[in-house]
This record gives structure tokens, C-alpha cells and sequence, in this order.
């Protein structure tokens, strides 16, 4: 089964859509804060677009999806980038996301290979969460000018370290750890394409066009 968290109005596709609102197309209606109504083992793809950032305990909430989720079971999140002053600016916002995010999500962490980097987390010791959600991908979706083809990418990575305001959102996949797996296995999985929202179509659309105009 595939899930579509938070779909609002816009459910993607074949999905099984949830909301707290009854949009059209919404299938279950329900408050993630609360629980998702459905029983462990059930989704093998679980879509998160845009929707995670106003949770109220984003800890509960991936023990939920976590919950409810077969083991490698593939979730798709999407997420605005915390260091955009839109962002940091929006009350109703109340988890932050980048690159380090993904190295809390577990405490086996795995950095494949076809990826951005998720830098080690200074200083300050992560305690392990009460689930594992390994890194496949991730992917920076950066703000204008910089999503232009004038950077390399040496360069977007020195900038997005010294000031705000260069990346827009922020995608992941992972994948859900409930039994033994190996590093190959896992980097074989981290190679394969995966669905993402619908909302990045538009957003992929532009991106060609203004490397093909400029």
C-alpha cells in the first residue's frame, strides 16, 4: 500500500490519502499528532510532502509512520529547507530540516554513496530514536539565483555553509530498518529511482528552463 501523508486536496495518484481535513480524495480522516489509524506493517511507500514541518513531536510522529510501515518500506519526505528566512520567519512551522536531520532518524547510520553528504553531528552526542530510518537519497532544492547552472556544486555547498537563503526545500528517501540488512543491500537500494511529489514537477520544469534561457 502506498500512503499519502498530509495529501490536503492534491492527493498523489494511487495513493491512500490522509488528512485532518476532508478534502476531496481524502481517505482517512485523522490527526497524525494524534496516531494514523491503520495497523503495523501496512505501507511500503509513505509520501510526507510538505507536511512534516508543522507537526507537533516529529519524534512521535516518525514512530508512527515507523509503525505502520513494512521493513524497507521506502518514505518520501519533503521539507522546507530550515536556513530560508520565509522559513524561519513562518510561525506555524514548528520542526526545522537539512542536512543533518537524517543522522537523528537512527542510530545505525548510513551514508550512501549517490548522495549528498550529511555532515556528522558536533559536539553534542545523538541519542538513539525509538525506530530506524536509514538515508537512500537527498536531494537540496536551491533558491534563485543559485539554482542555476552558473555554481558548481563545490561552490553551492561553501555557500549554503556561510549564509541562509540558498536552498529552498529539502528531499529525503528512506528507507525503514526493522530487521538485519547489509551495507550492499542497502546501497543497491539507495540507486533506485523513486516517486517523489508531484509538487516537484513544476519546480523540475523551471529548473531546466532557466539553465536552458541563462
Amino acid at each position: 500500500m502506498r500512503i499519502d501523508i498530509g495529501c490536503g486536496s492534491s492527493k498523489e495518484s494511487g495513493y491512500l490519502g490522509i488528512d485532518r481535513v476532508a478534502y476531496p480524495g481524502v481517505d482517512i480522516i485523522c490527526d497524525i499528532n494524534e496516531e494514523i489509524p491503520l495497523p503495523d506493517n501496512t505501507a511500503e511507500f509513505v509520501m510526507a510532502s510538505r507536511v512534516l514541518p508543522y507537526v507537533n513531536d516529529l519524534i512521535a510522529v516518525m514512530a508512527e509512520i515507523y509503525r505502520i510501515s513494512t521493513h524497507k518500506a521506502v518514505v518520501c519526505i519533503l521539507a522546507p529547507y530550515a536556513h530560508s528566512y520565509p522559513h524561519s520567519s513562518n510561525p506555524f512551522f514548528k520542526q526545522k530540516f537539512d542536512e543533518y536531520t537524517p543522522r537523528y532518524l537512527t542510530g545505525s547510520f548510513f551514508q550512501p554513496s549517490c548522495s549528498p553528504l550529511s555532515p556528522v553531528v558536533p559536539d553534542y552526542p545523538v541519542p538513539p530514536p525509538p525506530f530506524d530510518f536509514r538515508l537512500l537519497r537527498m536531494e537540496l532544492f536551491y533558491q534563485y539565483p543559485f539554482d542555476q547552472s552558473l555554481y558548481e556544486t563545490e561552490e553551492l555547498d561553501v555557500l549554503k555553509t556561510l549564509q541562509a537563503n540558498v536552498v529552498h526545500e529539502i528531499m529525503y528517501h528512506f528507507t525503514v530498518i526493522k530487521k538485519d540488512i547489509s551495507q550492499a543491500e542497502l546501497e543497491a537500494m539507495s540507486r533506485i529511482q523513486y516517486p517523489e511529489p508531484h509538487q516537484l514537477l513544476e519546480r523540475r520544469r523551471l529548473a531546466r528552463f532557466r539553465q536552458d534561457y541563462y
